[in-house]
């Protein structure tokens, strides 16, 4: 039995979410003729209360276009250190959108709004032009960490003030809406663009979606184009991420739940160092100093249970809808036994 924590992306759908593909009624999306893609944009747009939506094929391009919406070549957006647009979308802020970042030295991947209003340029000329805060809810690399909704609004009204976009890298959100009970409405109050991805915590095979206000997503169609994702049948996709919003989000306790459990039994084991705060379905983990790290992993895969390195001796494991209660009762065992 293969346990595979490396990632919430490794899920494959089930009879009835492939059932529900198999059924999709569509057409071509690049004629916005395909009606299961119409559904899906206008569903999620109404979660948000965003009058538009557009569906992506990955969570990278949507947030990729979202920055171009916001930005002109030159300017310069504001993020965490940790940020996945800075770290983990292949320069892509650079390539496509031509902004710099001023990178905020946050908490876990979140940061302060006093801290934002420091790192705003000045305006003369001389300096880049400050045009964007980014922020990513849950935090990747701060372990899948939840803002504070309160520190959210602060941020809000100094992009006001300062006339700054909010776009918020939600890849994770629908965790962070079951962990901290808050509703998609309030996000979509508070950001001019959201991104949420359908392929981690919902299960789907493929797929992310960015809402957003009307003047901003103005565009958005053809920068998509221009990105290279348009699609044609996406319907079949789009019907995964229909039935992943019935069926998919609640359950997110679940996995919640099994990563605090991973995290106890981490915490009991002296080969580790320290456990992150666990808020959500990532444990991240260092081991001590004297204990090698590829020994330590070869010793998971030893009994089938695959994991990451995010380098320096710190490790990653990520719970998800394809880790099973058997599964878990499986590396609880191992990780009492190491």
């Amino acid at each position: 039995m293969k346990i595979d924590l490396r990632s919430d992306t490794v899920t494959t759908p089930n009879n009835k979410m492939l059932e529900r593909m198999l059924q999709a009624n569509v057409g071509d999306d690049v004629f916005r003729e395909d009606e299961t893609v119409n559904t899906l944009e206008k569903q999620v747009a109404e979660m948000f209360n965003k009058p538009k939506a557009l569906f992506f094929p990955s969570g990278t391009m949507a947030n990729q276009v979202a920055v171009k919406l916001h930005t002109n070549p030159g300017e310069q957006l504001i993020c965490d250190k940790y940020a996945h647009i800075y770290n983990y979308e292949s320069g892509g802020l650079s390539f496509n959108s031509g902004v710099s970042c001023k990178l905020i030295d946050g908490n876990r991947g979140m940061f302060t709004a006093n801290q934002v209003l420091e790192a705003i340029n000045p305006k003369d000329y001389w300096y880049a032009k400050t045009s964007l805060v980014a922020v990513e809810n849950t935090a990747n690399k701060g372990g899948g960490a939840c803002w504070d909704f309160k520190e959210l609004k602060r941020i809000k009204k100094i992009c006001n003030d300062k006339k700054l976009g909010y776009h918020l890298d939600g890849a994770r959100l629908w965790n962070a809406l079951v962990a901290k009970n808050e509703t998609t409405v309030q996000y979509g109050k508070l950001f001019d663009t959201i991104s949420v991805c359908l392929s981690k915590g919902l299960g789907c095979p493929v797929g992310s979606v960015l809402v957003g206000d009307e003047g901003v997503m103005r565009n958005a169609l053809r920068l998509r184009k221009v990105f290279g994702g348009n699609m044609r049948q996406s319907g079949y996709l789009a019907a995964a991420a229909l039935y992943a919003l019935e069926n998919n989000v609640e359950r997110l306790v679940e996995d919640h739940k099994r990563a605090k459990d991973i995290g106890e039994a981490l915490s009991k084991c002296s080969l580790i160092k320290i456990v992150e705060p666990i808020e959500t379905n990532i444990v991240i983990f260092e081991l001590n100093k004297d204990v090698d790290e590829t020994t330590f992993l070869n010793r998971l895969k030893e009994n089938n249970i695959h994991i990451i390195s995010m380098g320096s001796n710190k490790l990653r494991m990520v719970t998800h809808l394809n880790y099973t209660s058997s599964m878990h009762e499986n590396l609880l065992q191992v990780l009492n036994n190491l």
